[in-house]
């Protein structure tokens, strides 16, 4: 494996750090590859563990939702509940694995960060791809799940290429955030599990924020300040809605300042804090 030297710049870090994606792919593949392969190492089923428990999950939630809540047995727009539901469960499972697992990649891999000539920076990318290799898999899955109840993609499918690296860059503004504090306080990574099992249910996933925005239109607005839903939203106007996120000037540009400002102040706050992570581990 090659390891590759910091370099001192004055250039804002999150600037920084695409250069050092863009000059060590093959080094955050081969990462990413090992990672991968360590997570399950040791279990008799091997990878296949990475699918069941969100598949579990998915058929768990359709059936309480479709079979045991009247309402949702009806459908959302149209479509079947489950069709609905699974477009805001995928990009969700990859968020939720990039936090918690992002959240703890210096922990993990303590070896690499008291490696001096190590870039520490590349870890949580290397986390970020780990868990996107499982929800390329999801992506074909909901495709199939969609053409097997009678309702074929249009071309707007092509834009969930868009919010996947919408995603990617929300993701990594956070995590960057959470993977550098965790160090100094640990008790973080729990406090990470609790938002996401709070956050699931602020993120319009299991039920249509659209009667929610007709009766109480003050709390709308605060869902739909929550990035998430931009994301969720997204994958569902690919296969469902049909709508381009061009249509959707305003929401679209709101989305991307705040990630930004996340991002620039995540991978800020990860470089003010890198020096001190070897004396703290």
């Amino acid at each position: 494996m090659i390891i590759t030297a910091q370099k001192k710049e004055t250039c804002p870090a999150g600037i920084r750090l695409l250069k050092d994606i863009i000059g060590n792919v093959e080094l955050i593949r081969e990462l990413a590859k090992n990672d991968f392969k360590k997570k399950f190492a040791g279990s008799y089923f091997g990878i296949l563990w990475a699918f069941v428990s969100p598949i579990v999950t998915i058929c768990v939630y359709w059936f309480v939702f479709t079979f045991g809540m009247r309402g949702a047995s009806n459908g959302v727009n149209g479509y079947p509940y489950v069709l609905w539901m699974i477009t805001g469960l995928v990009p969700w499972f990859l968020f939720a694995e990039i936090m918690n697992s992002g959240t703890n990649v210096l922990v993990e891999y303590t070896y690499l960060v008291k490696k001096i000539v190590f870039n520490i920076s590349l870890l949580p990318i290397m986390k970020m791809v780990t868990a996107s290799l499982i929800h390329f898999f999801f992506i074909a899955l909901m495709i199939l799940i969609f053409l097997g109840n009678g309702f074929v993609p249009t071309l707007h499918i092509l834009q969930i290429a868009y919010y996947l690296v919408a995603l990617w860059v929300l993701s990594c503004a956070l995590v960057y955030m959470t993977s550098a504090i965790v160090v100094f306080f640990k008790d973080l990574t729990q406090v990470v599990n609790i938002f996401l099992q709070v956050f699931i249910w602020i993120t319009p996933i299991m039920w249509n924020d659209a009667d929610l925005l007709a009766s109480h239109p003050v709390i709308g607005m605060v869902i739909h300040a929550n990035p998430m839903y931009y994301i969720v939203a997204g994958y569902r106007d690919a296969m469902i809605h049909h709508i381009w996120f061009w249509e959707k000037p305003g929401l679209t540009l709101y989305f991307w300042a705040v990630t930004l400002i996340l991002y620039f102040a995540g991978t800020g706050l990860f470089r003010k804090l890198q020096p001190h992570f070897s004396d703290v581990i």
